[in-house]
């Protein structure tokens, strides 16, 4: 995704737009963006000229129903903490109300009501 300069010596160089690219590249991995998808961002940029704000703001300003979604599920995972997530251990004193004889292991193994949520 990025392509350095070499100088006389060998040693590769970077522009500063190559810097502003890095940057981009960290934060859309952040908001949850596989590499894949960064190139094909990218890909929406202009070629010939250096991307600008408004250029990133159109791009970025996309990810916003994505970064809802993390957020939400996160939300989610959170409250999911003192509740049970029916893995079938019956462990927590909640269980007995929210998953009782077990209703949660028919569905299979591992936390049913988050994957199933």
């Amino acid at each position: 995704m990025i392509h350095p300069e070499r100088n006389s010596s060998g040693h590769r160089r970077y522009s500063r737009s190559v810097l502003r690219l890095v940057a981009f590249i960290v934060f859309a991995q952040k908001v949850g963006l596989s590499l894949d998808e960064i190139r094909a961002e990218l890909a929406k940029l202009p070629r010939h000229r250096v991307p600008e704000r408004a250029d990133w703001a159109k791009l970025s300003g996309e990810w916003r129903s994505r970064i809802r979604a993390r957020i939400a599920e996160l939300e989610r995972l959170e409250e999911g903490l003192a509740q049970c997530i029916g893995c079938g251990c019956l462990s927590l004193d909640r269980c007995a109300l929210a998953n009782p004889g077990d209703r949660a292991a028919r569905r299979g193994s591992g936390p049913r009501y988050w994957m199933d949520g």
